[in-house]
């Protein structure tokens, strides 16, 4: 059944953020007494909130001041204002959908400063505006709430909706909201995918496993 909505996770699903803000927190929790690679800050902390990499860090050892989040999130702010890739075959993916008259929607458990930043200057942040959903506003994944709120905007129900997640967060949100998963690893990694989710590695695949067929 093709769906009436799609939603989009915002960091390495619209636009690659997570190497950037990897590094940094790499070099900052590093200085502040907890040596980790930036491989080791995605595996342990992506797709989580902010608030949630402190939380850990501090348990595992990190000395971080009670303003942390403010100063980190000050060098993740610059640094994306210098401008991330938006993720290959997004544009055409989301041109495809809008032509269809299939609604989109965004629901990141990222600050909405930060997805204005770092969807600003490829025009998503404008493109997408109303339909960009923040766990500032909703219940964070992996609880559904997010995904509940956006159907309920494009009034649709859980099995015309589909979302788009590159972490288990988003695959356990859609699970729990109902709507059917699909996992973006474009590392090839297919075998971190939950088994009730599907995944794939590139965008232009998507059109495929939603039962909509290009140029048809």
């Amino acid at each position: 059944m093709i769906p009436q909505l799609v939603i989009f996770d915002c960091d390495g699903v619209l636009v690659d953020t997570e190497p950037t803000t990897d590094q940094i927190l790499s070099q900052d929790l590093t200085a502040r007494g907890l040596p980790i690679a930036p491989h080791d800050v995605h595996a342990l902390f992506a797709g989580g909130t902010m608030q949630g990499v402190m939380e850990t860090a501090r348990a595992k050892g990190a000395d971080l001041p009670d303003d942390w989040l403010d100063h980190i999130y000050g060098q993740v702010f610059e640094a994306l204002r210098q401008g991330v890739p938006v993720i290959p075959g997004v544009i055409d993916l989301l041109d495809l959908l809008e032509d269809r008259g299939i609604a989109v929607a965004v629901a990141s458990n990222g600050p909405m400063q930060k997805m204005e930043i770092s969807l600003g200057p490829s025009g998503l942040w404008d493109r997408l505006a109303g339909r960009i959903y923040s766990r500032e506003d909703h219940e964070p994944k992996p609880k559904p709430g997010m995904l509940l709120h956006a159907m309920k905007v494009a009034d649709t129900s859980p099995d015309r909706t589909v979302m788009i997640d590159d972490m288990p967060a988003g695959w356990t949100a859609a699970q729990a909201a109902g709507v059917r998963g699909l996992a973006y690893v474009a590392d090839g990694g297919l075998g971190r995918a939950k088994s009730d989710v599907t995944g794939f590695t590139h965008m232009d695949q998507v059109p495929g496993l939603i039962g909509l067929a290009e140029g048809g």
